[in-house]
């Protein structure tokens, strides 16, 4: 069976093609033109039957992802799956399993059979964990096979997308030494990688046997997320040697991947300071040849735990104008503990709200429409339209209830001194001074 993208190739318009087409307002010829292009991808695994895929790149709307999963501390899977409930009410367009304790076939099966998006994964946690509780080894001591024996069981199960740590190279290590950082490397399944090539002496076998990957990410249409291992865990480390070596070889294997037809995303940088956002994703953009940008966050500070959904909401917006396509929330808890439900809404909110300031600044259909709508109903203090057109009803609705109904149908912060009630009776007047 060929790829969605060697189809597209073919001039072949395909039913995902044509439902992401349909949400995003645009024709199926330009999500094909962006699909061969690579400037376009859709995460949808042969084996997997979602009902809801989405496009995400170049001219559609920034997308948002949504993290879940157990941890060796938290094993519960029915709180997962309320997050998960949680996520797609709110309208997150994938999520992605972390889990790393308990049984994780099993957790990844349940929350595969309950999730109609995309669903993405890090094969090396399972890879690593496995090593570690299975087999009572080390991560170090992880055979190369057991590691494409765990991607290709994922594939099997209908992960759409996974990320991959292929861009860490025994080179790019030497870059690290040579400018020490203040937080090293944060990325965990960059963590995983790492130690395993400095205790074996050897390369990254993510990438060393990329092509092995390949034939697997074209056997089952896997969108390969070539994640960011050496991404900078504070905006001091940001844009360093290292973290550029990393987006140089990626740019390189995205060529490699194209050319077996497999879908590709570039995963960006976590902390970066605010002036730097744009420059990275610009970056980005040349080195990978357009393919899509998939950031965390960014966040443009490190002082703010419990308030890093705001952080990388502001990152994130920043980042969406200057051209990321894809999102991954944050929440409240980030830096500090697993996610609660309310952390869950709380974090996609945060992230959808940036996502669509960014799709104001780049002119995506219907975002300044709905801004529009919104500025309408508010002229008219209508309320009802108001609370409707919120990113999040529940909560208008929920303050405005709270704040009671003043007499003036304003809210209860100006009453009859609101500024557009005012401002409605003396326009009235200068018009008619002037009609007369």
């Amino acid at each position: 069976m060929e790829t969605l993208k060697k189809i597209a190739e073919k001039g072949q318009i395909t039913e995902e093609v044509l439902k992401c087409a349909d949400v995003e307002g645009v024709s199926p010829e330009y999500i094909l033109e962006g699909i061969v292009k690579g400037e376009i991808v859709i995460c949808k695994n042969k084996k997997s039957r979602i009902t809801k895929p989405c496009a995400i790149g170049k001219g559609l709307k920034t997308k948002v992802n949504v993290n879940l999963g157990t941890s060796k501390d938290r094993v519960y899977i029915e709180e997962e799956l309320k997050k998960l409930e949680i996520a797609l009410k709110y309208g997150t367009d994938t999520v992605m399993d972390l889990s790393t304790g308990g049984d994780l076939d099993e957790i990844r099966r349940i929350i595969r059979e309950n999730c109609p998006v995309p669903l993405g994964s890090v094969p090396i946690y399972q890879a690593a964990i496995e090593a570690i509780e299975k087999h009572h080894k080390s991560i170090v001591e992880m055979k190369v096979s057991e590691i494409f024996k765990v991607i290709e069981k994922q594939a099997e199960e209908g992960i759409d997308f996974m990320t991959v740590h292929c861009g860490i190279t025994k080179q790019g290590l030497e870059r690290l030494k040579n400018k020490e950082r203040i937080l090293g490397v944060v990325s965990r399944g960059g963590s995983f990688i790492i130690e395993w090539m400095i205790y074996n002496g050897k390369e990254n076998p993510l990438y060393e046997y990329f092509n092995e990957l390949l034939d697997i990410a074209s056997t089952y249409d896997i969108t390969l997320s070539l994640g960011d291992g050496i991404r900078p865990g504070c905006i001091a480390d940001a844009t360093d040697g290292g973290q550029i070596h990393e987006l140089i070889i990626l740019g390189e294997l995205t060529l490699r991947a194209w050319d077996k037809g497999v879908q590709v995303m570039i995963e960006g940088p976590g902390h970066v300071p605010l002036d730097q956002i744009e420059a990275n994703v610009k970056l980005q953009k040349r080195i990978c040849q357009n393919a899509p940008f998939y950031v965390l966050g960014p966040l443009p500070t490190d002082i703010a735990p419990g308030y890093d959904h705001i952080v990388g909401a502001i990152g994130g917006a920043i980042a969406g104008a200057a051209g990321a396509d894809f999102l991954c929330y944050l929440t409240p808890a980030e830096h500090l503990r697993l996610p609660t439900l309310e952390d869950v809404k709380e974090g996609l909110i945060a992230s959808k709200i940036a996502a669509h300031i960014a799709d104001l600044v780049k002119g995506i259909k219907g975002a300044w429409e709905w801004d529009l709508e919104m500025a309408k109903a508010r002229a008219k203090l209508d309320w009802e339209t108001q609370i409707k057109l919120s990113i999040d009803p529940e909560k208008a609705k929920k303050y405005r209830i709270e704040g009671g109904v003043s007499q003036s149908k304003a809210c209860t912060m100006c009453g009859p001194y609101c500024a557009i009630k005012i401002f409605e009776s003396a326009y009235k007047v200068l018009r008619g001074r002037v009609e007369n």
